[in-house]
């Protein structure tokens, strides 16, 4: 652990105005109702710890994913959610930094909180992650966030290890201008995924899958080339442009899906990483599609075909389940399919329930993943669940976290 981190428990904060950064970014359905809290319980400690130490404390969070507009809601829900956790009233407001937010924060008594609106409605706060944006300390200090809040505070405290791979103001820019420590969320996250690198039993298999592929190509090259992973298994869409990769043509009509995704842009690094590490890789041996209403399985070899595929098929499944039996430890980050359809969940079911029976040390990580772990098995079976999606990703894969960069030196 960089020491130069504390940790927030064992200071005194009573009195204070405490601006607090958690990760309670959740899943919701399709009524923008909130389905999985982990995340908001993994935050009770740290929150927990704050109001009875009498803190003043205004809340800072992000809901939703601005690259596809996915789950952007305000956090009215995760307010009354924590209300209801940590037993005493969280209010909300849906201003960030507002004049009507200011006039909330400076009305705070000691052992009160408010949980401020959505920090991805603000453009500088979603701008520096997805254009991969390099900003100075001083830099920071310039945006309309932290030049609004960084005034009414006395203790920044973050314990967003999920997010510590985002370079954003409401991560990243207050480090320098108050006395700021980390919560012990983030110090167990750390803990957990720095013990999985430096002493994970053989042989370490990496179960990736879900839509989301960037995550798994910035990881892949890093983890096969310094042996900290033995095998992939590659499955949902990144399943899909590794067979690409491997010369399966999947048809036109799935082909125009990732052209219009600008996702066939990863095939070239595919194409590298089976050069470099072909036995390394377990790629679908069949995939599921629907047809008149049911689903249908088709075999790779047997591709092209002009069809979404939506899931891993059964050949597949029960590969990746004897792979698992006989792994040491096993990371997953990512669905195998479309599991919220009842056709395509049979892949992710079928593997999960896999992980929550072997012997191996098992550890998920994302949002998508523990939501759908959650569905289909006994999450206690698993070794550990973590916050984290992208960040774990990246820290596995041995890449610096900007948050973590934020607290040296200060």
């Amino acid at each position: 652990m960089d020491l130069t981190i504390k940790n927030i428990i064992g200071i005194d904060v009573r009195g204070k105005r405490v601006l607090f950064r958690p990760d309670i970014n959740s899943p919701i359905d399709d009524k923008k109702n909130i389905v999985n809290t982990n995340r908001l319980l993994k935050t009770v400690p740290t929150l927990k710890y704050l109001l009875d130490g009498g803190a003043k404390l205004a809340i800072i969070a992000h809901q939703g994913d601005t690259l596809d507009y996915q789950n952007l809601i305000p956090l009215e829900e995760h307010a009354k959610i924590l209300s209801e956790l940590v037993g005493v009233k969280i209010d909300y407001i849906d201003d960030v930094c507002g004049d009507a937010a200011i006039e909330k924060i400076k009305k705070l008594n000691a052992g009160e909180a408010i949980l401020l609106g959505n920090l991805r409605y603000l453009t500088e706060e979603i701008s520096t992650f997805e254009r991969d944006v390099k900003l100075t300390s001083k830099d920071m200090e310039s945006t309309y966030l932290v030049r609004r809040l960084r005034s009414l505070f006395d203790i920044y405290v973050n314990d967003a290890f999920s997010a510590a791979h985002r370079n954003a103001p409401s991560m990243t820019g207050f480090q320098h201008l108050m006395p700021s420590f980390a919560g012990p969320l983030f110090f167990k996250e750390y803990e957990m995924l720095s013990s999985v690198i430096f002493g994970a039993t053989k042989p370490v298999v990496y179960l990736l899958g879900g839509a989301k592929i960037s995550d798994a190509f910035s990881m892949m090259e890093r983890v096969l080339t310094n042996k900290s992973a033995d095998l992939i298994l590659a499955s949902g869409v990144t399943g899909i442009i590794m067979l690409i990769a491997n010369e399966i043509s999947i048809g036109s009509k799935y082909t125009k899906w990732l052209s219009d995704r600008d996702l066939l842009s990863f095939v070239g690094e595919g194409k590298e990483l089976l050069h470099k590490f072909k036995d390394k890789f377990v790629l679908p041996l069949d995939l599921a599609y629907e047809k008149e209403g049911k689903r249908e399985e088709i075999s790779v070899i047997d591709l092209p075909l002009e069809q979404l595929f939506l899931d891993i098929g059964r050949e597949t499944i029960s590969n990746f389940q004897s792979i698992i039996e006989k792994a040491g430890t096993v990371i997953s980050n990512g669905p195998m399919g479309v599991y919220e359809n009842p056709h395509f969940e049979c892949g992710t079911r079928e593997v999960y329930k896999s992980l929550e029976k072997t012997s191996a040390f098992t550890l998920i990580g994302g949002g998508d993943t523990v939501s759908a772990s959650k569905k289909y098995i006994d999450t206690k079976n698993i070794n550990y669940v973590c916050t984290a999606g992208g960040a774990m990703v990246r820290f596995l894969s041995g890449k610096s976290l900007p948050l973590i960069e934020a607290y040296k030196n200060v």
